[in-house]
């Protein structure tokens, strides 16, 4: 999947997107795709409360995988458009947003394609700001004597290419 240039950065961003329901028995690539991820949606239907526990069980896992709290997540509550059928209450998802460091909530409706757009354009941002904050972390580092990009004579070392992770979508 790419989002276009005018909704997140200007510049190209590329989303892996991994369906992760029913693969419980494929924990490894769970657990791979959890470790190369930079940003998560976690995704539950609000027709069904078990699925919104489940999110609860993902997340710890994705914190300690990345060992990181701070990690880039969007909770989505779908099928929006089945209101009538609704079990999962939005004071109930806006809650657990809360618990969870205030992560954006988010409804949406894959068969009307409502909000679907913004739970990306919201993920691509919170990447591209921990990214940023990473960037000025490390130049700050490297600004206040650590020895960053020199080597021990002064000189600098020869630019590695930088390795591109991807959001991945669970």
């Amino acid at each position: 999947m790419s989002i276009g240039e005018s909704h997140c950065t200007k510049k190209p961003t590329n989303l892996a997107s991994l369906d992760t329901a029913g693969t419980e028995q494929f924990t490894a690539m769970r657990e791979l795709y959890m470790k190369q991820g930079q940003g998560f949606l976690l995704v539950f239907s609000i027709t069904s409360m078990s699925s919104l526990q489940e999110l609860a069980e993902l997340r710890e896992q994705i914190i300690r995988i990345k060992d990181d709290e701070n990690i880039p997540l969007v909770i989505v509550g779908n099928k929006s458009d089945l209101e009538e059928d609704r079990v999962v209450s939005r004071a109930r998802a806006f809650q657990i947003s809360q618990l969870w460091g205030n992560a954006p909530y988010y409804e949406t409706s894959a068969r009307r394609r409502a909000n679907v757009d913004d739970v990306f354009i919201d993920l691509c941002r919170q990447i591209i700001r921990k990214d940023m904050h990473r960037t000025q972390m490390r130049d700050q580092e490297v600004g206040s004597g650590g020895r960053g990009g020199r080597t021990s004579r002064g000189t600098h070392r020869p630019k590695r290419g930088r390795k591109r992770d991807k959001c991945v979508i669970l």
